[in-house]
């Protein structure tokens, strides 16, 4: 409900006198006996109108006559007194003329809130001079969260009053109900004058809230670099673990939230017991998780592992499987051009997510493909992304993954018929197993699945010789096209070696390469 504004036909001719400042109004007012306790539908009596519209004149004659002695300290519906809202103005001559009349400097309202703290709260380093002077309390809980005065000056950045309060002998380690200090604010706020000031003042650099975390951190988190800087020249410590996992640092929040600038000034006072160390959490995570290629770029420049090591807090066992499975494919190639250690299930993980460049790249990084125990999540991921297998099997062929592998019942049986025939298209068909044999004339019999004509006749001799050359290379030799272009040979039996003709039959796109070449 907005009680900012007050209806002429509820309030009462001295309130409305008061609220216009009208001093000779309200005097003769009071001396023909009008009342001086009628209240408006916010509870605001004529003493309350003086006090908020800067009023001395008029606030002085409520004061002096009689029956107001006792509203001095009465109370609006929102618990407000008139010093309430004197201060809230900023209005020291009627700030001073309530005080000397009797009003509580520590009366809060139903927010629990003090003059004192309105004062502060709106800037008016007089007013909160005079109530310090009348008995104003500089410390304990000033507001309905805890805050207190000092921290509402540090959260605006008013570095007057700071040194007022501090002057004043106020707690400097004051905390509110999430045991946030003054000093923590002003870090969090980017406030530096309010931090260098409660800094140089003995105020712990250190300190932390109640989920652990500590101005360095949220300094970090929040950008502010001054402040960063400012607090590490004091001492802040950044090996400090900030949450209640025990692993966060203010470096992982710089990672996390993109402050490259910040992250160069951590980096080298960080403990690097955080990088690849049993327990903890790489901030290479925290870059990945946030989608912040600069952070993730700055790691890797500065020695960071990509490698990191396995992270329980996320439940991923490394940067590139973070990376994956958030769709953050900026990080996953920066991870693989910085050398990231590519696992088996990275391959599934891709083909699950139907990130299809990104597979491409993995298989062209030379390390092992799915193979064991890894293999039957591999298989099972490829079946959801098989309506784009001219995307991805030809590559993963080309590399040498044998066909064989992925020809199981399941497979076999889940495959359209266009799949399945690509892959026989890398076997010696008439040489394949027996049993496997046996799972396509039960799946031929059972489905709709139609082999292609030369599946029926012995292979050319010519797809023989490709078979056995391929064999023969090693295995990072096929993982791009760059080796086999480089082998001594027309350029006619290179095609043929990188089925260039089975792929254009099944109408594969040609890739970068041959669209160079072409």
């Amino acid at each position: 409900m907005d009680f900012t504004e007050a209806f002429s036909d509820t309030c009462s001719a001295a309130g409305l006198a008061a609220r216009q400042g009208d001093a000779g109004l309200l005097k003769r007012l009071i001396r023909k006996g009008y009342s001086l306790d009628i209240s408006d539908n916010r509870g605001w009596i004529p003493i309350h109108e003086a006090a908020f519209s800067d009023s001395p004149r008029c606030l002085g004659l409520l004061l002096r006559a009689e029956e107001s002695g006792s509203y001095v300290n009465s109370r609006t519906y929102e618990g407000e007194t008139p010093l309430h809202l004197a201060a809230m103005r900023g209005s020291w001559r009627c700030v001073a003329l309530l005080l000397r009349a009797g009003a509580d400097p520590n009366q809060v309202t139903n927010e629990e809130t003090t003059p004192l703290f309105i004062a502060v709260q709106n800037g008016h380093p007089d007013v909160v001079q005079m109530l310090l002077s009348h008995g104003a309390e500089v410390n304990g809980s000033q507001s309905l969260c805890g805050w207190n005065a000092l921290h509402q000056a540090a959260f605006r950045g008013l570095s007057e009053i700071t040194r007022i309060l501090l002057d004043r002998g106020v707690d400097k380690e004051t905390q509110d109900d999430f045991g946030i200090t003054p000093l923590f604010i002003a870090a969090q706020y980017g406030q530096l004058d309010c931090l260098k000031m409660l800094a140089d003042s003995g105020a712990n650099v250190n300190c932390q809230a109640r989920d652990r975390a500590t101005p360095l951190f949220i300094a970090a988190q929040e950008g502010h670099t001054d402040c960063v800087q400012t607090l590490l020249s004091c001492g802040a410590d950044p090996n400090l673990y900030c949450n209640d996992e025990a692993w966060q640092l203010p470096i992982h929040a710089a990672a996390q939230h993109g402050r490259t600038s910040i992250l160069e000034l951590l980096v080298p006072v960080t403990d690097r017991a955080c990088d690849t160390g049993k327990g903890k959490v790489s901030p290479v995570y925290s870059a990945v998780l946030g989608g912040r290629a600069e952070s993730l770029s700055v790691l890797l420049r500065e020695g960071y592992s990509p490698n990191a090591q396995e992270c329980l807090v996320f439940e991923i066992s490394s940067p590139l499987c973070l990376a994956i499975s958030e769709s953050r494919m900026e990080m996953a190639l920066l991870l693989l051009s910085s050398g990231v250690r590519v696992l088996p299930q990275h391959y599934g993980s891709c083909l699950q997510e139907e990130h299809l460049s990104l597979f491409r790249a993995l298989l062209e990084q030379g390390d092992p493909l799915p193979s064991g125990e890894p293999l039957q999540d591999f298989l099972r991921a490829s079946l959801s992304a098989q309506h784009r297998y001219l995307e991805w099997l030809p590559q993963l062929l080309l590399t040498g993954f044998d066909p064989m592998l992925l020809l199981d019942a399941a497979w076999i049986a889940s495959v359209t018929d266009d799949v399945l025939n690509f892959a026989l298209e890398f076997t010696n068909w008439k040489r394949i197993p027996p049993a496997v044999k046996q799972i396509l004339s039960s799946h031929a019999e059972k489905s709709t699945w139609v082999q292609r004509k030369h599946f029926d006749s012995l292979p050319p001799l010519s797809h023989l010789c490709r078979l056995a050359v391929r064999a023969h290379l090693r295995p990072e030799t096929l993982r791009s096209d760059h080796a086999v272009r480089h082998l001594p040979l027309p350029t006619c039996l290179q095609d043929y070696l990188l089925y260039r003709d089975v792929r254009q039959a099944y109408g594969s796109p040609a890739r970068e390469s041959e669209r160079h070449r072409d």
